[in-house]
């Protein structure tokens, strides 16, 4: 298997519900290493730069607002095949469609307070965790 960093946000709306640290707790329970970690609040400048390839969907504008609408834990996490992982904790991106223990079940209120963000491929991975942290701000254990 191989070993892997994703990027994970923990939205707004599970900050503000002060679950960080529940969170956390799953992701270490399952093998995941938090390598790099902030509290941001981003602005619209930023929350729309890195949300860029949804520009065109008919959510983006919902989507940068709701995710400048408070504070923001983003951290990478490495472990083996992180981003599968790091996906199956978080569960569908609607709650209601979500398996029952998934982050999204367990924390998130809707399809737009979806509680948080995850990388969706290897790719992407390493642009959204260059995007937040650069190089030297990261640490790992390998």
């Amino acid at each position: 298997m191989a070993i892997e960093r994703t990027l994970s946000i923990i939205k707004p709306d599970a900050v503000a519900k002060n679950v960080i640290g529940k969170i956390y707790s799953r992701f270490e329970d399952n093998g995941l290493k938090v390598i790099a970690a902030k509290l941001a609040w981003l602005s619209p400048q930023e929350a729309g730069e890195f949300y860029a390839v949804h520009k065109e969907r008919p959510f983006y504008k919902d989507l940068v607002s709701f995710m400048t609408s408070g504070p923001v834990m983003i951290q990478a996490l490495e472990g083996e095949n992180a981003i599968a992982k790091n996906r199956e904790l978080m569960g569908a991106t609607d709650p209601k469609k979500a398996d029952p223990g998934t982050i999204r079940a367990d924390f998130a209120e809707s399809i737009d307070a979806n509680a948080v963000h995850g990388s969706d491929g290897e790719d992407t991975a390493k642009v959204e965790i260059g995007f937040f942290f650069p190089a030297m701000s990261v640490y790992s254990g390998r």
